[in-house]
């Protein structure tokens, strides 16, 4: 926590005012003598006039004094495995006044306040409405700017600002985005060779392990992106079948390799969902009810998952280490009743219209209703 504040505070507030320090003691029934201190840092208002002084100021006296309410990473984790928890047992309208109090509790937290709005942008869809599902996603855009305004951590900054476009894609606001994202997308910038210049100095220093931890962490996230972005390809090139097929045979050999369906089942399963809807969009239902079936496979893993995790395997064999430093550690953004209740709407997906008549498919249907 930073320092306290008052004395800095007053000033600058009475200055704002425009009010000599005679003329604010003698609002509060106190000596000149006794502002001056209270500005000097010499001495603090008791307890009744720090109530004074806010009412007369306008603000909290969390705000008068300077006090910024921090939390540990236990406690950010806590509070936010408790919140996911509340999305999926709870009404969706107690879950999200109860986000909101803690969002105004710690509005100066800043890396809590970034996972609450990771913890909106996922479960943003249960609301009612459409037009409360917006306004849910623009309350997050704004504690996004908040963040950007005032946190001094170049890293949450970054991470608020990919969040920001992100929502404003959500909310339709694509010039936004593309504003938001292509002054730091650029491939030509040298800012993507910092993973190779810090290895190569952890070497220099004589720390191997840091080295290799920091190198695994960086194949894995790299691994995850490359699924990722052959997804996005796959709804881009839809109407290029020969392209989408070599892109489902590239990457499923990538999956295949790195034993992803084991090391990360919920990418997995998104890209073999991804997979079938290519399938069934071009009349091929055989291939698509065998990537349905890996779909199958892989949420089995998280829903049978006593607990869902991030780990890593015997490849990746200090990847746990670095999970440790997460926000939220090996803890999952989504709980399994989540996944569970969105199961139907995926099979619901129009791509699967001409097969879901096929016993294959009732029975990968079936399979998932009846848990």
């Amino acid at each position: 926590m930073d320092r306290l504040k008052l004395s800095d505070n007053i000033i600058r507030l009475r200055h704002e005012r425009k009010i000599t320090q005679e003329e604010l003691a003698d609002f509060l029934g106190v000596t000149k003598a006794s502002v001056s201190k209270w500005e000097n840092a010499q001495s603090t208002p008791d307890l009744m006039l720090l109530l004074q002084l806010s009412a007369f100021f306008d603000m909290t006296i969390d705000e008068l004094i300077g006090y910024k309410a921090q939390l540990s990473r236990e406690q950010i984790r806590r509070f936010y495995g408790e919140l996911v928890g509340d999305f999926a047992k709870r009404p969706f309208h107690e879950a999200i006044e109860k986000t909101r109090n803690l969002a105004r509790r710690y509005y100066s937290c800043h890396p809590f306040l970034l996972q609450l709005i990771v913890l909106c942008w996922n479960h943003y869809m249960l609301a009612e409405s459409k037009e409360e599902q917006e306004r849910l996603l623009e309350e997050a855009v704004s504690w996004c700017d908040h963040i950007l305004e005032n946190c001094s951590d170049v890293g949450v900054c970054s991470d608020a600002l990919v969040l920001k476009a992100g929502l404003s894609l959500q909310l339709g606001k694509a010039k936004e985005t593309i504003a938001m994202l292509e002054p730091m997308s650029d491939p030509t910038r040298l800012a993507g060779q910092d993973g190779a210049l810090l290895v190569q100095a952890y070497q220099m220093e004589g720390e191997p392990e840091k080295a290799r931890g920091y190198i695994q962490a960086r194949e894995y996230l790299d691994l995850l992106n490359l699924v990722s972005d052959a997804m996005i390809s796959l709804a881009l090139y839809q109407d290029d079948f020969k392209r989408c097929q070599e892109t489902i045979c590239r990457i499923g050999n990538v999956i295949e390799q790195y034993r992803l369906e084991q090391l990360h089942p919920n990418v997995a399963a998104q890209f073999h969902y991804q997979t079938a809807v290519v399938y069934a969009l071009n009349g091929e239902e055989e291939r698509a009810l065998k990537a349905l079936r890996s779909f199958q496979k892989c949420v089995d893993r998280l829903l049978c998952a006593e607990k869902l995790t991030l780990h890593g395997d015997e490849y990746f064999d200090r990847l746990d280490a670095w999970i440790e430093t997460l926000p939220l550690g090996d803890m999952a953004p989504r709980s399994k009743e989540f996944i569970f209740q969105n199961l139907q709407a995926a099979f619901g997906h129009p791509a699967f219209e001409g097969i879901k008549e096929n016993p294959d498919f009732q029975r990968i249907l079936q399979h998932f209703t009846s848990k």
